[in-house]
């Protein structure tokens, strides 16, 4: 069901609350702006509702901003799809007569430029909780605003609440943000301006880099009408085979919903997939299917609250107990993870995948930072910004929270320490993903194909892979290097500071395990 938006919506967090009654002497045209950040779709999208109910003319907004473009989690795969989403939009918008402005600049001195020759009196955009290179563009964004008189009003994303020290009510109140009715915007009612192309001649923008521009087929192509294309499919067919194949690194690329991009950049938002899997669930025949989905639409949304709260994922060890594992660094073995050369066909095939395709289930990621973290025993933190790179879907709130969970240095969660061989016998028996991705075990039974290594010299003859040669020998001793990690891990959850810091994230992260049954 959807709402229109009226009076009875929630409301924004208020940035500047006395600019509405500040009474202005100014000659310059009057604007509001809406900024689309990682909210790109044009239904269930409250700041651009807030935007057509307040009634003054309104410039849609975008940006490619140099600085994010740069940063050590980016990748043109992920402005590709944002320049796809963009295009989307705007085939939309166009046959209404409207347009959004999509900048290659960042975003404070564009605010500023615009300020110059108009009288900007109100930015709607979501509330974001990105990397810190984000925040802190917010806050500079918030601290001009306010030096302006400019009201800037954040709606909130998908259930995160910005600014809470305990979450004892927060699972209710996702489930109520979820069932409320969806906020479409009435585009008809829309009144966008158009800026003056003297004026985009002075905004300090530079092209937008082809790469951006150009299609590529190994990739969810960006946009609101893929997002529900790929959510209708899921709903109507492959749903049927969800938790039979979710762990399978090869079946799960049909069978898992494909959404996670289109929810991380905002082509889709979390309301709209609930309540249609809510819908959905009304197919007696895939209920369980249906209800093993929907309880990870929460678990998305409670990691990016725990992300809300405690920002130091990104960067540090969230409990400093650990700070003394894993600070020696090999170069070597680093290198032969982050290019697919260890020896173990899951790992390397995963890698491989991933960088090719932007994509890969969630049991396959953790198997990748186990291995680089655990066996490799190697910090987690230039791995981390590395598969960010790679992952289409980079949600900063899920990527660095299930990062050091998976890394175990948390000193709460359970350690798990995945071995890449019982994990590719038990999820890729046949050896489809290994060899779809490492050509050279192209031609291994699949008695050798889960441990080459153990191939004779007559069988690397045979089936033309030389160990060192076509493919590597392994890079360590999985049994070796379980024994160590796991002794290392257990020995620090009987530590005094380890044990002291989990109970203060804890006590922050309040009825976190309720959060997410």
């Amino acid at each position: 069901m959807s709402k229109q938006c009226h009076s009875q919506l929630v409301e924004p967090v208020h940035q500047n609350e006395t600019v509405s009654s500040m009474q202005s002497n100014s000659n310059k045209p009057k604007i509001n702006i809406v900024w689309f950040k990682r909210d790109l779709r044009l239904s269930d999208h409250q700041p651009l509702c807030h935007a057509i109910e307040d009634g003054s003319p309104v410039l849609l907004l975008a940006f490619l901003e140099p600085s994010l473009m740069k940063a050590p989690q980016s990748d043109t795969r992920h402005w590709r799809f944002v320049y796809q989403s963009i295009q989307d939009m705007k085939e939309r918008l166009g046959s209404r007569g409207h347009d959004i402005l999509l900048l290659h600049a960042e975003v404070l001195p564009v605010f500023k430029a615009l300020s110059d020759h108009y009288e900007v009196m109100r930015i709607f955009s979501h509330a974001e909780t990105g990397i810190r290179l984000t925040y802190e563009r917010d806050k500079a964004v918030k601290k001009f605003c306010a030096s302006k008189g400019i009201d800037w009003c954040e709606s909130p994303y998908a259930g995160v609440i910005r600014g809470i020290k305990r979450r004892s009510n927060w699972p209710k109140h996702w489930y109520g943000t979820m069932s409320a009715p969806k906020v479409d915007p009435e585009l008809a009612r829309l009144k966008t301006i158009s800026i003056d192309q003297g004026v985009i001649k002075l905004l300090p923008c530079c092209p937008i880099p082809p790469a951006c521009k150009e299609g590529h087929k190994n990739f969810q192509h960006g946009g609101e009408s893929k997002a529900q294309a790929y959510m209708a499919s899921f709903f109507q067919e492959r749903v049927a085979t969800y938790n039979q194949h979710i762990s399978k690194p090869a079946q799960s690329r049909r069978s898992c919903s494909r959404l996670s991009p289109y929810l991380a950049w905002g082509n889709i938002s979390m309301r709209q997939v609930y309540q249609a899997a809510v819908v959905a669930k009304q197919n007696a025949s895939q209920k369980r299917n249906i209800n093993s989905f929907s309880s990870r639409l929460r678990w998305h949304c409670h990691f990016i609250q725990k992300f809300e709260m405690m920002e130091r994922y990104e960067e540090e060890n969230i409990n400093p107990g650990y700070n003394d594992l894993r600070t020696e660094w090999d170069e070597k073995k680093y290198m032969a993870w982050e290019n697919g050369q260890t020896g173990y066909p899951l790992i390397d095939a995963g890698i491989r995948c991933v960088k090719a395709t932007g994509y890969l289930n969630f049991r396959m990621r953790s198997t990748l930072v186990s291995f680089l973290t655990h066996h490799l025993w190697l910090h987690w933190k230039r791995g981390a910004d590395f598969l960010a790179r790679q992952f289409l879907d980079f949600e900063p709130g899920i990527h660095y929270a299930q990062f050091q969970m998976q890394a175990g240095t948390t000193g709460y969660n359970t350690i798990r320490i995945y071995n890449p061989v019982k994990q590719s016998k038990d999820h890729d028996p046949e050896g489809y993903f290994i060899k779809e991705w490492l050509p050279a075990l192209g031609q291994l039974p699949v008695k050798l194909l889960h441990e080459p290594w153990k191939m004779t010299n007559l069988d690397e003859q045979m089936y033309g892979c030389e160990i060192g040669k076509d493919y590597p020998a392994p890079i360590v001793n999985i049994a070796d290097t379980y024994r160590s990690a796991s002794k290392a891990l257990w020995s620090k959850k009987g530590d005094r500071l380890v044990r002291s810091e989990a109970r203060k994230i804890l006590a922050k992260q309040e009825e976190e395990n309720r959060a997410v049954d």
